[in-house]
């Protein structure tokens, strides 16, 4: 009778690992069945209005952003502009990081059928006359938005629409954002976008970017029967002056605003849009054309490895003078051989008897190590979820959601470090220690948010933070963070204190008189000085 060999089960973590990575979304790969996705950023699949169903959409909606400038630091809600607005339609919800950063993202007039060519639909007009107090003000703050430069951003799919053009060295240029018009001054010099036509020469006038040329690309999936996948969205803003303003033909000369002009001023607001499949872009890749155009975001490889030598050099020079100080020092000390110079104190032994004195300000000093901790943990965790792919621009908003929750958590290890180091200075007064850690710092910067807050809500800037998310985090300042940081607290009061390897001596040594350069003032002074000489050199080689 043969004996029968024992089954061995495979050990279950690998299978547990594997299971979580594929919740997490960190296996890429198309759209199969037992793949899976981040929540908001499975792709979609559209088809023709005949083929439609619930897995295959026939209609593309375009969303619409705030609008910002470069030259302004408020941005400001669509529905602040005298612009066309939907007249029905679900406003996506936003999450934590995006109201943080003045994301507000609304439904727009712009409709689409997939696969379905429009040339030159009107989509509203807008009427102004000057002697009305209200559309002057209407139209004065288009004027003044035209003036800054203020820039659309639109979505589509969860994509921006990009405003392609080609730059100097023949590059293109792919900008998340296109203006909403540009002027020409008094003095016939062309600011901003006016510089792209010759059509746009009258002074002291405005040209409004009143249509858009929209250009679609797909590719079809692997299988057919899915459907197409959008892969890029690609505009160009026109300017024109409508003849016949009920039945726009997009043509003519453009929409011209004269910075003098009365009477009625009619804008008609048009679009065209076409599709074309392009199997070249995968979905998984449809924002790199976007990032590698931009070059702000290209990785600056020789300035980190720049200042990466500069840093190794100086800890290696600080190092070298630290490591030949003390190897002098321990071979004097092997080198004594009478009681009258072993009483003679120099080298390390001048401060080995005061270097681990409890500072003045121990209170302040662990309180800010505790809150210096939470911060670097959070930074490097976010910035790992980061390289992972987590918080992908796709992901609207979730840097700063994931950047806000790890702060909240992390209040275990700022309230441990605190008490840790405040019990070693020798402090007794541990309730102060753990209120200053959970209330010092989060309290003086969410004072200046608040404060800031305020002045974006006097202004009527997107940026304004609502009521509702002010309480949402005050609610997991007070209700998270601050009873983690007690637990911390707890915990690091509870250990024994930190023993250092050397006693310190009862009475202080003597501190010299401090030369005049080396007192806090004329040094900070000398290091700004400094610093700014040498970001001026650097500018000047960077520029030859």
């Amino acid at each position: 009778m043969s004996a029968r060999l024992p089954v061995l089960s495979p050990p279950r973590w690998p299978r547990l690992l594997l299971l979580s990575l594929l919740l997490l979304g960190a296996v890429p790969g198309p759209r199969r069945s037992g793949a899976f996705y981040l929540p908001g950023l499975a792709p979609v699949n559209f088809c023709d209005e005949e083929k439609k169903s619930d897995e295959c959409k026939a209609e593309i909606e375009l969303f619409v952003n705030r609008l910002d400038s470069v030259e302004s630091v408020l941005p400001y809600e669509y529905t602040a502009f005298d612009f066309c607005q939907a007249s029905e339609g679900k406003r996506p919800s936003e999450n934590l990081g995006q109201v943080l950063f003045g994301e507000r993202i609304e439904p727009s007039p712009y409709k689409f059928t997939f696969n379905k060519k429009e040339t030159c639909k009107l989509v509203c007009t807008k009427t102004y006359h000057t002697e009305k107090a209200e559309d002057k003000q209407k139209l004065e703050f288009l004027k003044k938005s035209m003036l800054l430069n203020y820039q659309h951003h639109w979505i589509v799919d969860n994509m921006p629409v990009t405003w392609c053009y080609d730059v100097e060295d023949g590059q293109r240029f792919c900008n998340p954002g296109f203006p909403i018009g540009c002027y020409i001054t008094d003095k016939g010099h062309a600011k901003d976008a006016c510089v792209i036509s010759s059509d746009f020469h009258e002074r002291d006038t405005f040209y409004i970017f009143n249509h858009v040329d929209i250009k679609i690309y797909y590719h079809v999936v692997e299988t057919g029967s899915m459907g197409a996948r959008l892969v890029a969205a690609k505009l160009e803003p026109k300017s024109f002056k409508h003849t016949h303003i009920d039945k726009p033909d997009c043509s003519g000369p453009p929409m011209d605003i004269s910075n003098k002009a009365s009477g009625e001023i009619k804008i008609a607001y048009t679009y065209s849009v076409s599709f074309e499949e392009d199997d070249k872009i995968r979905w998984a890749s449809r924002w790199d054309y976007i990032l590698e155009s931009m070059p702000h975001t290209h990785i600056q490889w020789f300035s980190i490895m720049n200042s990466l030598v500069i840093v190794l050099f100086l800890s290696g020079m600080v190092a070298m003078i630290m490591l030949r100080t003390l190897h002098k020092d321990i071979a004097r000390y092997n080198q004594m051989d009478s009681t009258e110079d072993a009483q003679e104190e120099f080298g390390w032994k001048l401060v080995h008897g005061d270097i681990f004195r409890p500072p003045r300000k121990g209170m302040l000093l662990s309180v800010f190590l505790g809150s210096g901790t939470q911060i670097l943990i959070m930074t490097f965790v976010t910035l790992f979820f980061a390289c992972l792919g987590f918080l992908s621009p796709a992901n609207r908003g979730a840097l700063m959601t994931c950047a806000v929750v790890l702060w909240v958590l992390l209040g275990t290890p700022a309230g441990y470090v605190a008490a840790r180091f405040y019990k070693s200075f020798g402090g007794e007064k541990w309730k102060t220690n753990v209120l200053l850690t959970s209330f010092l710092c989060p309290g003086i910067v969410f004072a200046d948010f608040f404060i800031m807050n305020l002045i974006l809500w006097g202004e009527g800037s997107s940026a304004a933070i609502p009521f509702g998310t002010l309480v949402a985090i005050l609610a997991l300042w007070f209700c998270i963070s601050v009873p983690l940081t007690f637990i911390g607290a707890y915990f690091g009061f509870k250990k024994n204190a930190i023993e250092h390897p050397v006693r310190t001596n009862q009475i202080p040594r003597q501190i010299p008189e401090q030369s005049f350069y080396t007192k806090p003032l004329p040094g900070t002074i000398g290091f700004f000085a400094c610093f700014w000489f040498v970001t001026k050199i650097y500018s000047v080689v960077k520029v030859d």
